[in-house]
């Protein structure tokens, strides 16, 4: 009986210190003031912006920090910042400093808030007498803020009034600016040096590129640059800019908002590369090579690659589509374009041979009188070097092409016959060849045809077309096909 209770009071006296404990730590905290560190702590920031709208912030700071437990409010932060990607680290010494506990405090401080938060509470308005012309202080209660503040001044209830609401202060629970807090246990008696990294959204950032086609439209000058865009909700000043091209894959929701159509790049001034490039895993890292500070809400572009003297290919391709040999009964088009094409290889033996991130690559040429006119764009995607780069800039103008079934013929069950005729018009003033592109479905073989061709896929003719200038040429052939 004596152990039984013997072992009762050793697990009361537990439960009891335990409790002393918690108390004790609570007051801890409570004794201890919230600290509170913003941009001014900052001794360094680096960021690296993938172009998937995402961004890595690694923030560091000194911060004086007492012993023991204690609150730590840190401001300045990303308003669009993954709070469950947060971690902060001691530079000094990584055991010295743990975390307890971690919030993301983000009800700003708006007009709409904080008439809410003094529903019930009483504020003074200020206004003009229109009678005296004497400016008067008011003091009301707050009844409601549903479509409009409604106020108690002393027996009477009024809304719509004229007087500019003053309030006593502002509640603890509204903030000025996004801010992380910690729960801190801190052993380090001199000034912490911490990093706090964190993923956010918001930021982005593409390549746009110029090329600038010479009069012959045999060699171009590339110039290419990088522009961020920065809707995170924070400002990084002096920042060390790293920025990763390739296709990393993010787990999306469905409040992803669109990414927004980013303006143009001017033509570069040439200079020495501003960034350098590195494998970095299964993708490509861009570093600037100096500090840059990205505003929230700017569009900044910064210049990427210049290449000047690089040959071009310029391709005229007239192109056909499968289902014209699905049946008997189906036309031909008639009124298809011919498409203008020009393609870069980028090899360093053609003054490029470095990894082009994806964007949008926009042609321009000089005209007659000198002046720089826009002939195209397309978007590229990530090309590695010894790749090539392939442009559509639109539709030629003076080179016209015509299509014309002229015969189908069922051979056995699952064997037909059919011929076709192309027609293409030169009405430029030089000599143009179109690459012709005929789809051909099923197992085929090419009866005749009037100029050679090359089988250059399983489904696949291609044919290259001298047309002199202000002349006609018909291309025919006839074609087998088993399906």
């Amino acid at each position: 009986m004596r152990a039984k209770y013997f072992l009762i009071s050793v697990v009361v006296m537990f439960l009891v210190g335990i409790g002393f404990s918690v108390v004790v730590a609570k007051e801890q905290v409570e004794k201890s003031a919230t600290l509170s560190s913003g941009i001014e702590d900052q001794t360094g920031i680096a960021i690296t912006i993938y172009n998937v709208n995402l961004g890595l912030i690694k923030d560091l700071r000194e911060i004086k920090l007492g012993k023991g437990i204690s609150e730590l409010r840190f401001m300045d932060v990303a308003s669009q910042i993954i709070p469950t990607s947060v971690h902060i680290k001691s530079l000094v010494n990584p055991d010295s400093l743990q975390v307890l506990e971690q919030n993301y405090e983000y009800d700003l401080l708006n007009p709409q808030k904080l008439l809410d938060k003094y529903v019930g509470k009483e504020v003074k308005l200020y206004y003009k007498n229109p009678y005296t012309e004497r400016e008067e202080i008011v003091t009301a209660t707050l009844l409601s803020n549903s479509g409009g503040p409604i106020f108690k001044i002393g027996d009477e209830i009024t809304f719509g009034h004229p007087g500019r609401i003053i309030f006593p202060g502002v509640p603890e629970n509204l903030i000025s600016k996004p801010t992380l807090v910690w729960l801190l246990e801190n052993n380090l008696s001199s000034t912490q040096k911490v990093e706090a990294s964190y993923l956010t959204n918001g930021i982005n950032w593409r390549a746009d590129y110029v090329l600038t086609l010479n009069e012959k439209d045999d060699k171009a000058d590339l110039s290419g640059w990088v522009t961020i865009d920065n809707k995170s909700g924070t400002t990084y000043r002096d920042a060390k800019l790293k920025l990763v091209a390739g296709d990393v894959h993010r787990v999306r929701d469905e409040h992803e908002y669109k990414e927004e159509m980013l303006r143009a790049a001017e033509k570069a001034a040439l200079g020495a590369p501003q960034f350098r490039e590195e494998e970095f895993f299964e993708y490509h890292i861009y570093t600037l090579e100096r500090p840059a500070t990205i505003k929230d809400n700017q569009t900044k572009q910064i210049s990427l690659v210049n290449a000047d003297n690089i040959p071009v290919k310029k391709e005229l391709v007239y192109r056909g589509a499968p289902y014209y040999y699905r049946n008997r009964y189906g036309e031909a088009l008639t009124d298809q374009k011919v498409g203008v094409f020009v393609e870069i290889e980028n090899k360093k033996e053609h003054n490029l041979g470095i990894p082009l991130p994806k964007g949008i690559v926009r042609v321009y040429k000089n005209d007659r009188d000198g002046s720089l006119q826009f002939v195209g764009e397309d978007s590229i995607d990530h090309t590695p070097k010894d790749e090539k780069v392939r442009v559509k800039l639109g539709d030629a103008f003076d080179v016209v092409g015509s299509r014309k079934q002229t015969d189908w013929k069922k051979i056995a069950y699952d064997t037909y016959e059919a011929s076709f005729e192309i027609s293409l018009r030169n009405h430029k003033k030089e000599d143009v060849v179109v690459k012709v592109i005929e789809p051909i479905p099923g197992d085929w073989t090419m009866l005749s045809s009037s100029h050679e061709y090359t089988k250059t896929e399983a489904f696949t003719a291609e044919f290259n077309i001298p047309v002199p200038k202000d002349k006609e040429t018909k291309l025919t052939y006839r074609v087998r096909m088993r399906f």
